[in-house]
């Protein structure tokens, strides 16, 4: 497919499945900057790849590898100086997008943070889980990849790094189910990373890092300012916290991990 001339030499690298319901506002913040976008797409069941497609996107559709090897692939496929890689749910604001092209067009640095705010049932949060920084903006020249395990993949490059204005709005949960749902697979596919590295259960852990997830969030990051949201989400790290630590217990006693099928 040819590349869509806007001037900026840069890829939009993303992966996708099942998000109809989200893709098409990604595309539409990133149509009039992107030359080139990427979609790797794990089979996707719904309109996800006509979406994609319909922005001038390149569809690939692949078996799902994990979120490092998915994310790795799509940055393979990429042909500009410049990615940015985003996920499904995030949406770039005009500010960010003007310090995007800024970059780009007089760089000074190999790659570029972005701080992610979440939209949270109906509205942005101010404190809690923020800041969010993360590397997303990167040359292709800085060799960039993705690493890490089941969950909290980073995106690294070898160079200096700077940070963008403008904030990345993550529309991750629809409504508390989505996110009850998520934090449950999440908190069991930390448990797998655990296993791996060779972090171990213990009481102690069990009782006093939830505790300390929960005043993370809730008095030093303030989440208590974001009102009655900022209460869920101290309460949601604490019962994530909580989970990954009983779930490491199930697997070190041979319960079959969700990792493996």
């Amino acid at each position: 497919m040819k590349k869509k001339e806007t001037g900026y030499q840069l890829s939009v690298a993303i992966v996708s499945f099942n998000e109809e319901e989200d893709i098409g506002k990604t595309l539409e913040s990133i149509r009039d900057i992107a030359s080139e976008i990427v979609v790797v797409d794990s089979h996707s069941t719904d309109r996800t790849r006509e979406i994609a497609s319909s922005y001038g996107a390149r569809v690939f559709e692949e078996d799902w590898k994990g979120y490092v090897g998915q994310k790795n692939s799509a940055l393979e496929k990429c042909t500009q100086d410049w990615i940015l890689s985003l996920d499904c749910d995030e949406v770039l604001t005009p500010e960010l997008k003007k310090s995007i092209i800024d970059a780009i067009s007089d760089p000074r640095a190999d790659g570029y943070l972005i701080n992610r705010k979440t939209v949270y049932l109906g509205r942005p949060l101010n404190y809690a889980w923020q800041p969010d920084w993360e590397l997303r903006l990167v040359k292709k020249s800085a060799k960039p990849r993705w690493r890490g395990y089941y969950v909290h993949e980073s995106l690294q490059i070898n160079g200096k790094t700077k940070k963008l204005k403008g904030d990345l709005l993550h529309y991750s949960y629809k409504d508390l189910q989505d996110h009850l749902t998520k934090l449950v697979r999440y908190s069991r596919l930390a448990a797998c990373s655990y296993k791996d590295i060779g972090k171990r259960f213990s009481f102690p852990k069990l009782i006093f890092h939830p505790l300390a997830a929960f005043m993370k969030q809730f008095i030093i990051k303030r989440a208590f300012l974001d009102g009655f949201r900022g209460l869920i989400v101290a309460m949601s790290s604490f019962f994530y916290v909580f989970l990954k630590y009983l779930f490491l217990w199930e697997i070190e006693r041979g319960v079959k991990r969700p990792d493996k099928g």
